[in-house]
């Protein structure tokens, strides 16, 4: 049984924490990661694990409170565009990984955003790193989009929330996706207002092409997190969320190596 792995990471705000217990579960189980693949927060994980950074990217999310969210939130007030102009959360990032050219990550790496005005995904596998991871981050109406010549490019995860078909593959290797858009029910508790109703229409567009993503390029090793398990913005629960995304990942991986 072949252990190379061509690894996918979902879109999903903070449940994307768990894409580090799942790269940590792989590797303590002796699998290779070959090539990787994200968008949004599984963007931010996937270019930290090929730039060979993810243990230090993990000390940081440890140590994120609440009042951290707050102070990196640079209020945007005079935006038709957005809330937030995500400087200070890029700029966070960098004291992790300094930017670099994707071309000389330690293994291949691609990432996803869209383009408003052409209506297409973009993927980048070469240039900056962090210009983008940016890109691929910038939520719609939260993060100011990123603007690169011709393109106003957001959140990756509105076209391709679980880009399996554009990961590097290599001969021979086991195509691994981590999702963290699980089908879920809204829970009971949450209210319901203006904010929460447009929040569930993202989720449920997340949701369905998720689904698509799956249809068309079937993984070897599908690992799923439910939806509503975290909210988009619980960074504070980091250790919890890293752990869940770990077990996981290794319930998982004991089912396919037991029918294999």
């Amino acid at each position: 049984m072949t252990k190379h792995v061509a690894l996918v990471l979902g879109s999903g705000g903070a449940r994307g924490l768990a894409h580090i217990g799942a790269i940590e579960a792989l590797e303590e189980r002796g699998y290779t990661i070959s090539s990787i693949a994200g968008c949004s927060m599984g963007a931010i994980i996937a270019g930290m694990y090929a730039a060979g950074e993810l243990q230090e990217a993990k000390k940081w999310f440890l140590q994120v409170d609440k009042q951290l969210i707050l102070r990196m939130m640079d209020i945007n007030l005079l935006s038709r565009s957005s809330l937030v102009k995500g400087q200070r959360i890029i700029r966070e990032l960098e004291k992790i990984v300094p930017d670099r050219p994707m071309e000389e990550l330690n293994i291949p790496c691609s990432i996803v955003a869209t383009d408003l005005m052409h209506t297409e995904q973009v993927v980048f596998r070469s240039g900056s790193l962090f210009e983008a991871v940016r890109a691929s981050i910038s939520i719609p109406l939260f993060f100011r989009p990123v603007q690169m010549e011709d393109k106003l490019l957001i959140d990756g995860g509105i076209l391709n929330p679980l880009p399996l078909n554009i990961v590097q593959r290599t001969e021979g290797d086991v195509l691994v996706a981590m999702d963290i858009s699980g089908k879920d029910s809204m829970p009971l508790e949450r209210k319901v207002n203006f904010i929460s109703i447009l929040d569930r229409m993202s989720d449920l567009q997340i949701q369905q092409n998720t689904l698509l993503s799956l249809q068309l390029t079937p993984p070897d090793i599908h690992a799923v997190m439910r939806q509503y398990a975290y909210t988009t913005f619980d960074f504070d629960k980091a250790e919890t969320i890293i752990a869940d995304g770990k077990r996981i990942m290794n319930e998982t991986l004991d089912g396919y190596e037991a029918a294999h």
